[in-house]
Formats: C-alpha cells, structure tokens, sequence
C-alpha cells in the first residue's frame, strides 16, 4: 500500500467512524434563543469525538492495510 492509498484509506474509515461517533451523547439544549434551532446541540464535545474517532480508525486501519498487502481477499 503507498502513501496515498494509505492517506485515502484511513481518510475513509476515518470520516465513516466521526459520522458513527457524532451524535453519542448529545443533548438538546433546554431554552433557545432566537435565531437559534431547538435541535442545536448544548455542548457537542466535538474534540473529544475527533480524537475517539482518530483511536477508533488506526486499528481499523492496521487492520485493512494487512488486509491489502496480504491480498487475502483476492482484490
């Protein structure tokens, strides 16, 4: 596997977990102001979900870059 494919790799897994972790834990603010939506999330700890996603991806990762290099699927 190259950089790139490697890049693009990880880059998939990665944006596919953030999507997956996002709405854990949200809650819905109790008031809102004007102007704002009653959906908006209070505090969407968005930091801390990049890097649970960034821990969840790498053995993801590891794991189909083995994958690949081992053609054990054949691809």
């Amino acid at each position: 596997m190259g950089f790139y494919t490697g890049f693009i790799t990880f880059s998939v897994i990665w944006w596919v977990i953030l999507f997956a972790v996002l709405p854990i834990g949200v809650r819905v603010a109790e008031s809102t102001e004007i102007g704002f939506a009653a959906s908006a999330p209070k505090d969407p700890m968005i930091g801390r979900k990049i890097l649970i996603a960034t821990l969840i991806t790498l053995p993801l990762f590891f794991v189909a870059k083995w994958v690949i290099n081992t053609n054990i699927l054949g691809i």
